[in-house]
């Protein structure tokens, strides 16, 4: 015997099957002969353990699966392979592993609970990060030197400069497909000199500033959470607070404050560049002059459809810098977190944003302004 597992299959004296198992069965040694052990034809009518020089659990394991395979009888083991077999009895080869699963008429009532109740306790969360934003505007509007002008300015870069390039092409390109798109439909009725009205109520009223509200928090929403996130991670926050800084004074406000600012002249900006590219389209594809296209917009938008964005437009801004900053605030484990909240934050406000938007349409539907 080496060290190495081995098996042999012999005649005893009335004909049956005996196999014997010789050297060491354990962990380390038993995986060059398993394959060949399962596949053994039967019957076999004795196990014989006598020749083995030391035997672990697995090993044990390995007997005992033999035996039940083959309803055969185990023979000649030594002290410590008896204890080991007989800890190994009773247990089935071939375990269920399947986990238990409920049936779906219990299932879906249940996960549809565990969604309300997150629900609610995100409800709880959100009402209670607006309160602390309110009480640590409150304090700043007492104690004004307390405000940092500078944290403002660079929130106001990065979220309006910075973004006018994307947004300027995004809205230049949706004023042409707006403008193609609704040219095509209505030249089938011959009122495709009725583009213009298109164009200029469709992007003033509702497109201009929500899909700069989409942009905002797809690029300065997402980085709120994963700056504010990083932060909280890397106990940045912890030590503010350890050293007298309001975190909300410090990083929430700005932020907020410049989302809330900078929407307006962002939505007005890819408004205007929206209609550009429709009057392009008029150009080119109408036969109406360039400036003409621009100076029909004044006759044909009444001037609440401006007021109507412009009024959104700050409520956007707000919902998806609230959505930022709450959701980069609830970091808190690991960096995969960042990476979670950081989604949320994206979905949660524009999500939101469509949501308060419809009721918006409603509203200055009932005001007179439809």
């Amino acid at each position: 015997m080496g060290g190495f597992a081995e098996y042999e299959l012999i005649e005893d004296d009335d004909g049956a099957a005996v196999l014997v198992l010789s050297g060491p069965y354990l962990v380390s040694t038993i995986g060059a002969i398993d394959q060949d052990l399962r596949v053994l034809d039967g019957p076999i009518g004795t196990i014989d353990l006598s020749a083995i020089s030391e035997i672990d659990t697995v090993g044990a394991w390995v007997a005992c699966s033999l035996s039940k395979t083959h309803d055969a009888e185990i023979v000649g083991a030594s002290d410590r392979a008896k204890r080991l077999v007989g800890a190994l009895e009773g247990m089935s080869v071939e375990e269920d592993i399947t986990a238990p699963r409920l049936p779906v008429w219990e299932r879906v009532p249940q996960a549809v609970g565990d969604k309300l109740f997150n629900a609610r306790h995100g409800a709880y969360g959100v009402i209670g990060f607006l309160g602390a934003l309110l009480i640590s505007i409150g304090s700043l509007i007492r104690h004004p030197r307390r405000f940092r002008v500078l944290a403002l300015v660079r929130q106001l870069e990065l979220v309006g400069v910075s973004a006018l390039p994307i947004i300027g092409l995004m809205s230049f390109l949706i004023g042409v497909v707006i403008a193609q798109q609704g040219a095509v439909q209505l030249q089938q009725f011959g009122a495709e000199t009725l583009t213009v009205n298109l164009v200029g109520r469709i992007t003033l009223r509702e497109l201009g500033v929500l899909m700069t509200a989409i942009m905002v928090a797809g690029r300065s929403g997402s980085a709120f959470a994963a700056q504010i996130g990083t932060m909280r991670l890397t106990e940045e926050v912890d030590a503010m607070q350890t050293i007298g800084i309001s975190p909300m004074e410090a990083l929430v406000v700005p932020r907020i404050l410049a989302a809330v600012l900078m929407m307006p002249l962002l939505g007005f900006y890819a408004s205007g560049v929206a209609i550009i590219g429709g009057a392009f389209v008029g150009q080119f594809m109408l036969g109406i002059p360039f400036w003409t296209f621009l100076t029909r917009i004044q006759d044909v938008v009444p001037i609440y459809d401006l007021w109507v964005g412009l009024v959104k437009a700050p409520v956007f801004g707000l919902i998806v810098a609230l959505a930022g900053c709450y959701h980069g605030m609830q970091v808190k484990g690991n960096s995969e977190d960042v990476g979670l909240r950081t989604t949320m934050a994206v979905v949660t406000g524009i999500f939101a944003v469509i949501v308060i938007d419809a009721f918006f349409a409603v509203f200055f539907t009932e005001i007179g302004w439809g």
